[in-house]
C-alpha cells in the first residue's frame, strides 16, 4: 500500500507526534492510503482533490479520523455493496493502513453510521 502525505510527510509526521487527529482514507482496493492533520483534509472529498484525485470518488475509500488511542470509521456502506463484506474489507484495509504508520488503536464506528451496520 502506497502512503501519500498530504500535504507533505514532515507536516503530517510532526501533528501524529504531537497526537494531533490525522485523517486517512484509504482507497477500497488496497493499493494506497491519503493521510493529513484534519485541519488540513477537513473532509474526504476535500482532501481527495488536494491530493489530486476526484473528489467524487468517495465511494472508493474508507474514511477514518484517528489518533494513537482509536480510530472512529465513518462507515457508509456504498449502494451495490454487500454490508457484511464492505465491513469486513474495511477492518482489513483500516487495521493494515494504520498498521503501517505504527497505529495500534482500536476501530470504532460512531453511534450516528452503527444504524447502517444493523442486520449483518
Amino acid at each position: 500500500m502506497d502512503i501519500i502525505f498530504y500535504p507533505d510527510k514532515d507536516s503530517v509526521n510532526a501533528a501524529m507526534n504531537a497526537d494531533e487527529p490525522l485523517m486517512a482514507l484509504i482507497a477500497d482496493d488496497g493499493g494506497h492510503m491519503i493521510i493529513s492533520e484534519l485541519d488540513e483534509g477537513f473532509e474526504h472529498h476535500i482532501l481527495l482533490s488536494k491530493a489530486g484525485f476526484d473528489s467524487r470518488s468517495i465511494d472508493r475509500y474508507f474514511r477514518i479520523i484517528f489518533d494513537r488511542e482509536g480510530a472512529d470509521w465513518t462507515f457508509v456502506c456504498p449502494e451495490g455493496h454487500s454490508k457484511e463484506q464492505y465491513y469486513r474489507d474495511g477492518m482489513t484495509a483500516i487495521t493494515k493502513g494504520l498498521g503501517l504508520i505504527g497505529i495500534d488503536a482500536p476501530v470504532n464506528i460512531p453511534e450516528r453510521y452503527l444504524r447502517l451496520t444493523e442486520n449483518m
